[in-house]
C-alpha cells in the first residue's frame, strides 16, 4: 500500500541561496518591553495603558542586516517602525538627514495615509525593530475604537502647536522685512551714520551724533521715515 501522504522530492539545490536582508524574530521582548518601546512613539505616548497593550501585542519583531534600505523615498508607506537595537539614517541619496537609534521611531504618518515616503531609510548595522501596519492598526481600531479617538486629539493638538510656531515665524519676518524697508529708506536719502544720544560725539560716517534727529539736520525735504 502506498502512503497515505507521500512525501514530495526536492532536487539538491545546485546554488548557494542569497542571503535573508531581513526576517522576523521569535518574541524577544517581553510585553513590558514592548509596551514602553510603543509608549516612545509621539502619536502614541497620550493613550492609556490599556490601549497601548493592545497595539503592543500585535506588532511584529523584524531583524535587519547591515546596510539594509527599509524604505526608499517615494516608495509607498503603510507602517511604522520602532528601532529596538542598532543604528539607522535617514537620508535623500547619498545625503544624510538624521541617524536614529535605540527607542526612535520613523514612518508613523503612514499609518493614516499611504502618501510616498519622503525619504530613505538605510541600517548602520544590525537593526531589531518593531513594526505596526496600517492593517493592523485599523484592526485595532475596530475592536478599541477609543484608540482612534485619542490620536485624533493627538493630532489635532500637534496642528494647533505648528500654527502658532508658522505664526510666530510669520510675525518675525514681517518685523524683519519693515525693519529693512526703513534701513533701505534711510540710506536711499544718503544717511550713512545714525545719531546715539552721545552728547556731540561725531559717528564713523563723519556726521555729529545729536539726541534727536529731524529732517532739517540731514537737508531732507520729504515725510520723515518712522
Amino acid at each position: 500500500m502506498g502512503n497515505a501522504h507521500p512525501t514530495l522530492y526536492s532536487p539538491p539545490s545546485t546554488h548557494h541561496p542569497l542571503p535573508t536582508t531581513h526576517y522576523p524574530l521569535p518574541a524577544l521582548l517581553t510585553s513590558v518591553d514592548r509596551l514602553l518601546f510603543v509608549r516612545g512613539v509621539p502619536i502614541f505616548k497620550e493613550l492609556r495603558d490599556d490601549f497601548l497593550v493592545r497595539l503592543a501585542s500585535i506588532m511584529d519583531e523584524l531583524s535587519f542586516l547591515p546596510n539594509h534600505t527599509i524604505f526608499t523615498e517615494g516608495q509607498e508607506g503603510r507602517s511604522l517602525y520602532i528601532v529596538v537595537s542598532g543604528t539607522v539614517k535617514v537620508h535623500l541619496g547619498n545625503q544624510e538627514l538624521a541617524r536614529l537609534e535605540e527607542g526612535a521611531c520613523f514612518g508613523e504618518m503612514s499609518l493614516f495615509d499611504a502618501e510616498p515616503r519622503s525619504a530613505s531609510v538605510t541600517t548602520l548595522e544590525a537593526c531589531d525593530c518593531l513594526m505596526l501596519t496600517q492593517q493592523q492598526l485599523y484592526e485595532a481600531i475596530d475592536e478599541t475604537p477609543g484608540i482612534a479617538v485619542n490620536i485624533i486629539r493627538l493630532l489635532s493638538r500637534r496642528i494647533r502647536e505648528l500654527n502658532r510656531e508658522l505664526n510666530a515665524v510669520s510675525d518675525t519676518q514681517d518685523s524683519n522685512v519693515r525693519a529693512q524697508e526703513v534701513v533701505s529708506t534711510l540710506m536711499d536719502t544718503g544717511i550713512t551714520s545714525f545719531p546715539d544720544n552721545s552728547n556731540g560725539q561725531t559717528a564713523k560716517g563723519g556726521s555729529p551724533l545729536i539726541s534727536e534727529p529731524t529732517p532739517d539736520t540731514y537737508d531732507y525735504e520729504g515725510p520723515w521715515p518712522y
